[in-house]
């Protein structure tokens, strides 16, 4: 039977490859992210799209509504919307601390605060039971992102993803973090990353690659199984063994 998914961040990179396993099953997709155009050019085959900031409560409002008109329960639940804030405008001040705390909340905002609102919004039209709740955090949750914030943030999922699993439980719904490593064909990086970085990415894994965003969206989509049933409150790091699991 098709099931209904929902994605955030669903027009491009990690997003946009678990999209496409779904709507290859037949499920019905819900892609979800602020650039209208992108989400309407991702080829995602039956897929519907609305756009919105996922930041924003009253945008979040818009996507609950729009939720309950056109699909009424959610399947699956899929945040893989996020990023290190520097595709964002940067601060109007010249202050080092203002910085920061552009820094920061701007990362928390992307990766924390836009998770959080979708699954508080949407959480009581979870399929019951069935229902799977997906959080796309980062290798950076266990080895830091250099400047400390977007690592931050995105171990801030972790235990959310905790509660969450003990709170719906009860209700056969499953809530799980995939926490990727350095994942070519995505915006994550702005442009061309660095060759010495990539090189450097690519040493830290035990086989030899980068990832692909293909190898987070297969992890996903078993998460999101029958199989998967009985896995709840786990932290699965897709990253060729950059990181060991903890």
């Amino acid at each position: 039977m098709a099931r209904n998914v929902v994605i955030s961040g669903g027009g491009t990179g990690i997003g946009r490859a678990a999209a496409q396993v779904f709507a290859a099953e037949g499920d019905r997709v819900l892609l979800l992210g602020r650039r209208a155009e992108v989400l309407e050019k991702a080829g995602v085959p039956g897929a519907l799209t609305y756009a919105a900031d996922l930041g924003d409560v009253d945008e979040v409002r818009g996507v609950v509504g729009f939720v309950a008109r056109e699909l009424g329960t959610v399947d699956v639940l899929i945040h893989s919307a996020g990023g290190t804030g520097q595709l964002e405008p940067p601060v109007d001040s010249s202050d080092p601390l203002d910085a920061v705390a552009h820094n920061w909340t701007v990362n928390f905002q992307l990766n924390l605060l836009t998770a959080a609102l979708l699954t508080e919004g949407l959480k009581e039209r979870l399929a019951s039971p069935g229902g799977r709740v997906l959080f796309v955090s980062s290798i950076a949750a266990y080895r830091g992102s250099g400047s400390g914030a977007y690592g931050a943030a995105k171990a801030g999922l972790h235990p959310y993803a905790h509660d969450l699993a003990r709170e719906l439980g009860p209700r056969g719904i499953t809530a799980n973090v995939v926490a990727p490593g350095y994942i070519e064909d995505t915006e994550f990086f702005g442009g061309a990353i660095d060759p010495a970085r990539r090189e450097r990415l690519v040493n830290d894994t035990s086989n030899g690659r980068a990832g692909t965003p293909g190898d987070v969206a297969a992890t996903l989509h078993w998460l999101a199984s029958p199989g998967a049933g009985h896995v709840t409150s786990q932290v699965v790091q897709v990253n060729g063994g950059a990181e060991r699991g903890h």
